[in-house]
């Protein structure tokens, strides 16, 4: 008989694994196992697996580095943008400040 499935008559205090027990005829019971721990039946334990609540308070103790908002994403963008269309008026404007190689004097001569 496995002590899982053993049963405690309470009327006559006889030990079975029926429905009903054999002496008595009596189907008031109580398992064994009630008492006296059962040994686990798999040939390896079970790994303890941690509580949601452990996994939680592990994430908020040390979070996952998060990338940057959307508004600073966008304010990083503008100022390159800004950046950029300031460095080609710059360059335009200097450009168009240089004297020409040719001289209108000449070019009226020929």
């Amino acid at each position: 008989m496995q002590l899982h499935v053993a049963r405690l008559c309470m009327d006559c205090e006889e030990v079975h694994d029926a429905q009903m027990c054999p002496v008595c005829g009596s189907e008031t019971f109580a398992f064994i196992s009630r008492w006296i721990p059962a040994p686990e039946r798999r040939r390896r334990p079970r790994p303890p697996t941690p509580p949601d609540t452990v996994n939680t308070y592990r994430e908020l103790l040390s979070p996952a580095p998060a990338g940057p908002s959307g508004v600073a994403r966008w304010l990083r963008r503008g100022a390159v943008g800004v950046a950029a269309v300031t460095a080609v008026g710059w360059a335009w404007q200097r450009r168009s400040r240089r004297p020409s190689s040719i001289d209108p004097v000449e070019a009226g001569d020929k």
